[in-house]
């Protein structure tokens, strides 16, 4: 019988692998002491649950008795979830990119018995073919050499040491502040005028990166980097990577058009997604058409965050893009298996033409959804049209063999969710709408992180699943759920609620400092407590999520112009600086940072004095819907009512609601506007405080 560790690892990925007959071991003290006294090199295999191609090449070489048996023989074998363990996965992703490899995963390192890479690859076919070697090959040259020639071995090891081991400069002078800009300015000209997104294929949201370019956007007046901007949401909005039948957005496009998604769904492109539709919608000027697109996109992705994303009350990680053995079988559709559904009707052959609904198919002989090229005689409302059809054709699919789904609960990415979804339910509330349901969603899952996955001490865990913790957490948990805590601060209308969560985020960054912080500023991705790593990654580097350094800078900025907290401006500011070489050498890796330090020149604090707290006159809501309209990632909100006091240091010190009636303050470095009491004041104010009104599309 196989000695296989995995049976009890909490992590869905790990155990999608217990049943291998590979002798595989969860990363640990056990399986790397093994290594060490059988003098065998290890194996490392990092992927996880939703990856297309670990399953392929888990089917097959892992599930294969022959391979495993050579695997056995020559390796100390060790699988690692990269969602649960991220600190791992990028201090090897880096040793592969030092070897002049293209990253991706599954990620296939050999390292020493002491855990020091000296070679390794993503993914091996079991036999040699599209130019890669086969795997058995790759293993047993790998395992001789390691017997044989340990002098080459050495070298590759010292030299990926020593790169692993180069810590960021710290220190590269002050940095000018309109870098934001002129930073943003030149992502902007990456993109692609005709489908949005970043030029050419495949495509990716690049969340940080859109952040940037819209900032730059409203800084420079450009209504036409802004008009890229929502381009690339509506391409998205319309596209095969967003699901129209269930809702939400895939991982990526494998095409320039958006129309063939990599069918994955995670957890944190959709928390992204949310975060940038909500903004958008808030923009004056935005055509119907447009606003009722991304208004439904918010609804139907809500709504299968709801339906298929819930593991008790926080959200779970992923959804798989295989099902049955085949990328997307559950997504894609035939003419016949919509007739199936909806009979041979009118209705049915007018919902395959509005979306692409063919019989050669633009999927492998199936159909993907998508809206990117209606036809000439479309109906034009296909959103209202086609909205119980797209009901019915939900439950129908709900009868197919659902892809698997990765439940465990990540405390990062439900931050960025909680984030979200705070900000969507604002939105749509100073519009008149309820969406009360969503801000209890992001409470719910706020409670479970804070409530069930910090310890006595108040230290975070990574991950949750099934009453079992993944500890220590890390610097991009804590950095996170400061966002959470904040984003739910801004859009409360109860100072007392407010002031609970600017505590707790308060205690964050606290935790975040003692337990992260790295000399000359910034933090490890890895606690101070880990000592299973050969190193605390120190990066600014962004990757489908924003690198922690930049979370945090970002939130210890609002921090500092809610609460006054001057160590909370200076830690963000010597984040910057510590990362400062970084950012100018990599603006696309580093936009995160760039926009967390655009938040620190032109962040501008919107206090809503209101006569009586949670105030719902015509005259407060429109005061809010006049800061929201500015679409500013940069303005950051705070609501009291009237004779709150302010500590002395803070701007708003002394000033209250006028005559009795809302009256906004709109506060800059220090100053604050005369009071707005009606919603034409604020360009006024603007021009009063920055020089400039609001950009418009």
């Amino acid at each position: 019988m196989t000695d296989n560790r995995l049976a009890d690892a909490t992590s869905p990925y790990l155990l999608q692998h217990k049943d291998n007959p590979v002798a595989w071991r969860p990363w640990g003290p056990e399986a790397l002491a093994e290594a060490r006294a059988t003098d065998k090199p290890i194996l490392l295999s990092v992927g996880y649950a939703a990856c297309h191609w670990c399953h392929v090449m888990a089917h097959e070489s892992f599930e294969d008795p022959q391979v495993a048996e050579v695997m056995n023989r020559l390796f100390v074998n060790i699988k690692v979830d990269r969602e649960e363990r991220p600190d791992i996965d990028q201090i090897y992703m880096s040793a592969l990119h030092a070897l002049g490899e293209q990253g991706g995963w599954p990620l296939t390192m050999f390292l020493t018995s002491e855990a020091e890479p000296f070679w390794g690859g993503t993914y091996f076919p079991k036999t040699a073919r599209w130019g890669r070697p086969g795997f058995v090959d790759v293993l047993e040259s790998i395992a001789a050499m390691y017997r044989t020639d340990r002098g080459r071995i050495d070298t590759n090891r010292k030299a990926l040491m020593e790169h692993l081991g180069k810590a960021p400069t710290a220190g590269a002078g002050q940095l000018p502040p309109d870098l934001p800009v002129t930073a943003g300015q030149r992502l902007a000209g990456l993109y692609d005028k005709t489908h949005g997104g970043i030029r050419g294929a495949p495509k990716f949201p690049q969340a940080c990166v859109s952040e940037l370019v819209w900032r730059t956007a409203l800084r420079t007046g450009s209504a036409d980097t802004l008009r890229t901007c929502l381009l690339t949401l509506e391409r998205m909005s319309n596209g095969g990577i967003y699901d129209h039948i269930g809702g939400g957005l895939a991982r990526y496009s494998v095409d320039e058009r958006w129309l063939v998604p990599h069918f994955e769904k995670m957890l944190y492109d959709n928390a992204q997604y949310i975060s940038h539709l909500a903004r958008a919608l808030a923009l004056p000027g935005l055509a119907p058409e447009i606003a009722e697109l991304f208004r439904t996109r918010l609804d139907e992705t809500v709504g299968w965050l709801e339906r298929e994303m819930m593991n008790g009350a926080a959200f779970a990680a992923s959804l798989d893009a295989d099902s049955e053995g085949e990328e997307g079988r559950f997504y894609v559709w035939t003419p016949d298996t919509v007739i199936e559904a909806l009979g041979e009707t009118v209705e049915c052959l007018l919902f395959c033409e509005a979306y692409d609904i063919t019989v050669p198919g633009n999927f492998e002989g199936a159909s993907i959804p998508n809206r990117l090229m209606p036809p000439e005689d479309d109906p034009g409302d296909a959103l209202a049209r086609f909205a119980e059809t797209r009901r019915t054709l939900l439950a129908a699919r709900e009868t197919r063999v659902r892809p698997g789904r990765d439940d465990k609960v990540l405390a990062d990415w439900n931050g960025l969710m909680i984030a979200a979804l705070a900000e969507a339910e604002y939105i749509f509330r100073i519009a008149g709408v309820s969406r009360e349901s969503w801000r209890r969603l992001a409470l719910g899952a706020y409670r479970f992180v804070m409530d069930e996955m910090r310890d006595e001490t108040g230290r975070m865990a990574h991950a949750w699943r099934d009453g079992r913790s993944t500890r220590p957490g890390f610097a991009s948990d804590l950095a996170a759920m400061m966002k959470a805590a904040i984003a739910l601060a801004e859009t409360s209308s109860s100072i007392s609620e407010a002031n609970r969560f600017l505590a707790d985020a308060g205690e964050l960054a606290s935790q975040l400092e003692q337990d992260f912080a790295a000399d000359d500023g910034g933090y490890h991705l890895t606690s101070c407590e880990a000592s299973d790593v050969i190193l605390r990654p120190l990066s600014p580097m962004d990757e489908a999520v924003p690198n922690a350094n930049g979370v945090a800078a970002e939130a210890l900025q609002r921090l500092w112009h809610l609460t006054c907290d001057a160590d909370a401006d200076a830690r963000s500011r010597a984040i910057i600086t510590r990362f400062g070489s970084e950012i100018v050498g990599n603006v696309f890796g580093t936009a995160s940072l760039l926009s967390a330090m655009d938040t620190g020149v032109n962040a501008l604090l919107a206090v809503l004095v209101v006569p009586v707290e949670g105030d719902t006159s015509d005259a407060s809501m429109a005061l809010r819907r006049a800061v929201a309209s500015l679409a500013d990632p940069a303005v950051i909100r705070l609501e009291v009512p009237a004779g709150h006091a302010f500590p002395d240091a803070h701007p708003m010190q002394g000033k209250t609601a006028k005559d009795g009636r809302p009256a906004l303050y709109l506060c800059r470095q220090g100053a604050c506007s005369a009071p707005v009491t009606d919603p034409a004041g604020v360009e006024a104010a603007l021009v009063q405080l920055i020089g400039r009104a609001p950009g418009t599309i």
